[in-house]
Parts: C-alpha cells; sequence; structure tokens
C-alpha cells in the first residue's frame, strides 16, 4: 500500500560539491555525492517526501532551478557551497521561496577562515544545520518533515 506524499523536498548543491570524495576529505568527508545523495533520497521516502536533487558549478543554473523547482515545493535544502557568501542573486531567488528553506554545509564553517563565517542566506532561511557532514543534510530533511508537520494539512 502506497502512501500519499507529503510532497517534494529540492535538495541543491552548489560548486565543486561534485568534487567530493576526492575534494579536502578533512572538511567534507569521503562520501561521494552519489552516494550522499542515495542516503537523501532513501531517508525522504521513509519520511513521505518525493526529492529532486540537483547539483551545479554554474551561478545561472542554481537560480534558475529555485525558481522552477522550489516554488511548489514542500522545502528547499539548500548548500550554496561558496556561493553562501557571495551571492545575492542566490539569496534574492531563495527569498521569494514560500516553502521551509535549510542552508546546509558539510564543515563547520565557524571553524574555518573568517570569510566563510558570513552567509548571504543565513538571515532569509527557516535554519541552518552545519559541521555534521554528510548528516547536515539528513538533519535539513528532518526539519523540514517538522516544519510541514507544524503547519498541518492545507485546504
Amino acid at each position: 500500500m502506497s502512501r500519499k506524499s507529503l510532497g517534494t523536498i529540492v535538495v541543491l548543491h552548489g560548486p565543486n560539491l561534485d568534487r567530493l570524495g576526492a575534494r579536502e576529505p578533512r572538511w567534507y568527508g569521503s562520501d561521494t555525492l552519489e552516494a550522499i545523495n542515495g542516503e537523501i533520497r532513501a531517508l525522504a521516502a521513509e519520511l513521505g517526501f518525493d526529492v529532486e536533487i540537483r547539483q551545479t558549478n554554474i551561478e545561472g543554473e542554481m537560480i534558475e532551478t529555485i525558481h522552477r523547482e522550489g516554488s511548489g515545493a514542500a522545502g528547499v535544502v539548500i548548500n550554496a557551497g561558496a556561493w553562501t557568501h557571495t551571492s545575492v542573486a542566490i539569496r534574492d531567488a531563495v527569498t521569494a521561496l514560500e516553502c521551509p528553506v535549510v542552508e546546509v554545509h558539510l564543515s563547520n564553517v565557524y571553524a574555518r577562515e573568517s570569510f566563510r563565517h558570513r552567509s548571504v542566506l543565513e538571515d532569509i532561511v527557516t535554519g541552518k544545520i552545519l559541521g555534521f557532514g554528510k548528516e547536515s543534510y539528513l538533519l535539513a530533511i528532518r526539519a523540514i518533515r517538522a516544519a510541514v508537520e507544524r503547519k498541518g494539512p492545507t485546504s
């Protein structure tokens, strides 16, 4: 017996995240993006969501995906990577979303270079999870589930 989906969670991976598993494992762990996406898909399904996952190294593609996929989403999980610290354009796209948005980082950005300490998203997102490696994504999906449950059924 299949149950009705609670909606779609959109997971957005920004620049260089396609290099996970090979790129700076001290900060990002040894899991590949494909492996992390598998865990995201499994948890989303377990919690009753469909999931759309996108990764891009091109800022304009990220913005277009936020516009296209985020507008009808139950929630958005975004790891904007380096754009977190610089992209007002991504901030503006996220601001237009009406669903819960969780900013995610694999590493604890506050334990790193000072330029990583500022996020242009942090004051507009629902919440921010960082420093737990791949678990940051899974915690974000659980947080969206909790936000959807708090909101209750829509008419």
